[in-house]
């Protein structure tokens, strides 16, 4: 079976079972355990797919009642002091003249803030990141067509064409809902799909993600291994051991402070 024929079969079982496993899809594909893995990986870069441990599940068109995933405002609250020293950090690596790209985490949009004298050409699917910016600062602010949705302060696109394509950017900085030894996990599948997106654009990620999502088990599908990772900047509270992984996955790692927490 040629290779358009068996990930165009591929994606159709999805479609009908919602997720698989490669061990199904050896059987039903008539491929090896190889073969699958290279096509699960080549569609989930094209966001047709979503990438899970030992398989792969559907991206649905489209869900009413939003994107399944924490509130922005009450992640905004969960460990401020610590994601602003990491969004501080982060700034302070930005360019003038530069192309940059900043998804729609509590942690990135602290980044605004730091932002306010540079300038900058940003691309963000955050409402509320790049409103700030448009108000507070100079920079050249791009938005990706497609739905708002509220609760999570992000705009995704229906379309596989858009804005996002005609641009590229020397750094893309992201929040995610946990990292593991297995990479950046978030909880929504289309949520995955706009992340992918916008990575094909950056030539270096740099994950922005206080200590604590370290430990978190909210995020259940893969967004990128951490081969993808140039850098992670976090605060104090990581362990040892967790850094020493990260830096045995080639990454390099910044450890900041927390700000000091307001009486």
């Amino acid at each position: 079976m040629i290779n358009h024929t068996r990930r165009k079969k591929l994606l159709k079982i999805l479609a009908e079972r919602g997720s698989v496993t490669v061990t199904e899809l050896e059987g039903a594909l008539n491929a090896s355990a190889a073969t699958i893995r290279r096509d699960i990986a080549v569609l989930a870069t094209s966001g047709q797919l979503v990438k899970v441990h030992g398989g792969a599940q559907h991206i649905a068109p489209d869900k009413p009642g939003g994107l399944v995933g924490s509130n922005f405002r009450e992640s905004t609250a969960v460990h401020p002091e610590r994601k602003r020293a990491i969004a501080r950090r982060a700034a302070q690596m930005c360019l003038d003249g530069e192309t940059v790209i900043i998804n729609g985490g509590s942690t990135t949009h602290m980044m605004a803030e730091y932002l306010a004298e540079s300038q900058l050409t940003i691309l963000t699917n955050s409402f509320l990141t790049a409103q700030q910016l448009l108000t507070q600062s100079r920079n050249e602010i791009l938005l990706p067509g497609g739905k708002v949705y509220r609760e999570q302060n992000v705009i995704v696109s229906p379309f596989e064409n858009d804005v996002i394509q005609n641009h590229y950017a020397s750094k893309m900085f992201i929040g995610a809902a946990a990292v593991s030894p297995l990479g950046l996990l978030e909880s929504d599948p289309l949520l995955v799909r706009a992340e992918i997106k916008l990575m094909k654009q950056a030539d270096e990620i740099i994950v922005l993600v206080d200590s604590s999502k370290f430990a978190s088990r909210r995020g259940g599908l893969i967004v990128c291994p951490l081969s993808r990772v140039k850098m992670l900047i976090t605060d104090s509270g990581v362990a040892a051991e967790t850094v020493e992984m990260l830096q045995g996955q080639g990454i390099d790692v910044i450890v900041v402070e927390a700000d000091p927490v307001a009486s």
